[in-house]
């Protein structure tokens, strides 16, 4: 029997000690009490607030919430309580949800979890997980608040470790690994990133299949693909309530295609083109990797005394209003319409990949070739527009995400990984030294060569002027931007220095442990010591204590105006906002208050968003009317803002005597420019069947009232002497949404759009809608069995691993 020895252990045990000192240490403020002020939780707050109301009355879930863009699934806010046992592990990896620490112990331990899978020393994959831990893109993602898309990107990096090792011959434990992590990837339920890791092991795959076949080993790939298929299913089968309710609501969504017919040159089958490309990296902005300031850094960034910007504005307003004006400047000269900060993976780690694709060998080295191309040519978008449109129009799936930037994170990954992979080989003695003397010294002089041009000479190719400074120079105030163009070429020139240095510290280390004057331990501390050192004082940049804010400050997000406090005494049950105190379909304040016109959500109701461009930005009223639009709160320079009774908005719902039939959504659309809500109905001939031989009359007695209201239900009383068509103020979402007439189930159809409509029997009746998918129930059960039986499988695979160690 072999003994399990304590040393063994040990690595691991201060990898993890080490972890969480770090990240507790990165966030101070979280220990004196503080909050972290994110943008988007912020807006998340006013989105979520009619769910969370009713969930806290009545102890239920709503599936639906009527606070943005006129009614809206509350399962792309709020992932529904999941029936998925493996939720527990995410607790663990989280730190029971101990924000916003757990976030960065998280990258930590993901990325450790992922050398360790390619055998790399756990001493040195401390460092390594240090590096991809750091990565500015981290610390933006947080900061923004994209709290799901950072959960997503931790687990990405395990669940690669755990198809290398599937690949390595540890069928099980590969497959188990990355079973695991895929389940809780899919659990936080960002599609995208989970995309994008699809890609990096696609790639993987492709390169393995190839030198397999060189190599007569096929049969190997194939079982290990095998295996992987099976735990791919479990992972999807226990989170298929989200894959299954977002997947049903892609179809409708701003992902899906458009049924317009207009501006088809710029429309997929997902998102329109210049939307997904709206934010591409610059190609010579990817320098950004190796010199963070290459491009300014922050669109609101900070600078220092020694500034011109500082002395420009102690000059004009003195020394302490100028230290609060500098705090936030636009600095960033780049072509993206703004941004957080840029993507730094480390001088070090920079310097190191270069190495490595000279000094790696066989299908990691040119996987990580590839894949970090691939990602980098993707992130120019619209910037190298004609390899983008090949993925946009061809590769499935690509065009349903925005912000092209985003696939950096494999940029994130692979970098680091490439460069702890070649310092593992180093150490283990598998590089020629001549190999190492000589691509070493290309490496430096690559690398070092381009740090030292931009530190010697920053504004031989640019002018450092961004597009947004013009506004400021025709305002006459040419001379701040002239101070903003001599600070951002300071910044580049000192960025590139800094750079410099640490590709110099870095490649003396690596020589000193090539001529034995330091011994492998003290190699590994240093090197985790440089990478802190490098990258720490970056990330600190664009999250920092200036984020933070008290407990008290921060429940004082949304304050209601005396307009609000009005509206909210109205007690009819339920009607519309439009509140123009801000762009009302790009905030949440609205929502936070009242059942809103606008809102903030990147997947919305694809119709929804056609309304707006075509009606709503235009201010078609009769569109606001036939949306209950009963208030609009208006902005004021001098005095707080106010409400605005509207007396033409339609109520809950509404009788209508006329029918006008359009034959597909461009008439429909269009028909909207010119109808009377009230009395007519514009009706696609796709719903002929459900009208029938119907003809609509005019009842002067007729009458209906919303008479109970819930977020995922309404009741309707109403009476009328004859058959009636009724239109209704709330969305048309045929994937959930049920019509009960007196407890009878009665066809919906839509109108006007995106509205509901039906035909309703004579006499007094009572209508309830209910929103009930029947993928929702059918996919929680489907959820339970699946991680029920995953459960049983990583226990029979540990259970056969453990055998292993101790026979």
């Amino acid at each position: 029997m072999n003994k399990i020895s304590l040393k063994t252990f040990l690595p691991h045990a201060i990898a993890i000690l080490v972890f969480l000192v770090i990240s507790f240490a990165y966030f101070p403020e979280h220990l004196e009490g503080k909050i972290l002020q994110q943008s988007d939780i912020r807006w998340w707050e006013g989105m979520s607030k009619e769910l969370r109301d009713y969930q806290a009355e009545t102890g239920e879930f709503t599936l639906w919430t009527n606070a943005m863009f006129g009614g809206m699934p509350t399962y792309l806010i709020v992932s529904p309580p999941s029936l998925n046992l493996l939720k527990y592990l995410h607790l663990v990896f989280t730190l029971n949800h101990t924000k916003p620490v757990c976030y960065i112990f998280l990258f930590l331990i993901g990325f450790y979890i992922a050398l360790l899978a390619f055998r790399v020393n756990p001493w040195l994959a401390i460092a390594g997980a240090l590096a991809f831990a750091f990565s500015t893109n981290s610390f933006t993602l947080i900061e923004a608040g994209h709290l799901t898309k950072v959960q997503a990107i931790g687990y990405m990096s395990p669940i690669i470790g755990g198809v290398y090792l599937a690949f390595r011959r540890k069928f099980l434990l590969g497959a188990l690994i990355t079973g695991i992590f895929l389940t809780l990837q899919l659990l936080v339920n960002h599609l995208q990133m989970t995309y994008y890791t699809l890609i990096i092991i696609l790639i993987f795959g492709i390169v393995e299949l190839f030198y397999s076949i060189k190599e007569k080993r096929v049969l190997s790939v194939v079982k290990s693909t095998g295996v992987l298929i099976v735990a791919v299913l479990l992972a999807i089968g226990s989170n298929m309530m989200n894959f299954w309710l977002t997947y049903e609501y892609s179809k409708y969504s701003t992902r899906s295609k458009s049924e317009l017919s207009v501006n088809l040159e710029n429309k997929t089958s997902g998102l329109d083109k210049d939307y997904i490309t709206a934010w591409s990296y610059g190609i010579d902005e990817t320098l950004t990797l190796l010199i963070p300031n290459f491009k300014g850094g922050s669109s609101h960034g900070e600078l220092t005394k020694n500034s011109e910007t500082f002395e420009l504005f102690k000059r004009a307003q003195g020394e302490k209003n100028a230290r609060q004006a500098i705090q936030a400047q636009p600095l960033y000269w780049g072509g993206q319409p703004f941004t957080g900060g840029p993507v730094y993976v480390g001088a070090i780690i920079f310097f190191l990949f270069v190495m490595g694709m000279f000094l790696l060998k066989g299908t990691v080295k040119w996987w990580l070739l590839i894949t970090t191309v691939l990602a980098i040519l993707l992130s120019w978008g619209h910037n190298f527009m004609a390899f983008s449109n090949l993925f946009i129009n061809y590769f499935p799936g690509y065009n349903k995400f925005r912000d092209v930037t985003m696939i950096l994170v494999i940029v994130q990954f692979t970098f680091p990984l490439a460069a702890i992979l070649v310092l593992q080989k180093l150490i283990d003695g598998d590089i020629n030294k001549d190999d190492l003397l000589k691509y070493g010294k290309i490496s430096l002089y690559i690398v070092g060569g381009i740090t030292l041009f931009f530190a010697l000479f920053p504004g031989l190719f640019y002018d450092f002027t961004s597009q947004s400074d013009q506004t400021y120079s025709n305002q006459g105030l040419q001379v701040l931007v002239d101070a903003w163009v001599a600070d951002r070429k300071m910044l580049l020139r000192n960025d590139s220095l800094r750079s410099l240095v640490f590709v110099l510290l870095t490649t003396s280390l690596i020589y000193a442990l090539y001529i034995k004057k330091i011994r492998t331990t003290w190699f590994f501390a240093i090197l985790s010591l440089l990478i802190l050192l490098d990258m720490w004082p970056v990330a600190r940049r664009y999250l920092n204590n200036d984020d933070f804010v008290s407990k008290r400050q921060r429940s004082e997000a949304f304050q209601p105006y005396q307009a609000d406090l009005q509206i909210m005494a109205d007690d009819d049950l339920y009607f519309r906002v439009l509140d123009l105190t801000a762009d009302p379909f790009k905030s949440s304040r609205a929502s936070y208050f009242h059942k809103s016109i606008g809102g903030y959500h990147g997947a919305k109701l694809k119709r929804y968003q056609e309304l707006i461009d075509y009606h709503l930005s235009q201010n078609n009223m009769d569109v606001y009317n036939m949306l209950n639009t009963k208030y609009i709160i208006l902005p004021s320079q001098d005095s707080p803002p106010t409400a605005q009774r509207n007396p033409d908005a339609l109520g809950n719902a509404w009788f209508v005597d006329q029918i006008r039939w359009v034959s597909n959504a461009d008439e429909e659309i269009e028909t909207l420019n010119n109808f009377v809500p009230a009395k007519e109905a514009i009706i696609d001939v796709r719903f002929e069947k459900l009208v029938g031989d119907f003809r609509p009359q005019t009842d002067t007695t007729a009458n209906i009232v919303l008479s109970e209201y819930k977020p995922n239900q309404l009741t309707y009383s109403y009476h009328s002497s004859r058959d009636m068509m009724v239109v209704f103020s709330d969305i048309y979402y045929e994937k959930g949404w049920n019509a009960n007439i007196d407890g009878k189930q009665h066809p919906l159809f839509r109108v006007n759009y995106l509205l509901r409509g039906m035909i309703v029997p004579g006499g007094t009746h009572q209508i309830l809608f209910t929103f009930e998918p029947s993928s929702y129930g059918i996919s929680r059960k489907i959820a339970l069995a699946s991680s029920l039986l995953f459960v049983l499988v990583i226990l029979g695979v540990l259970g056969i691993e453990i055998k292993k160690v101790l026979v």
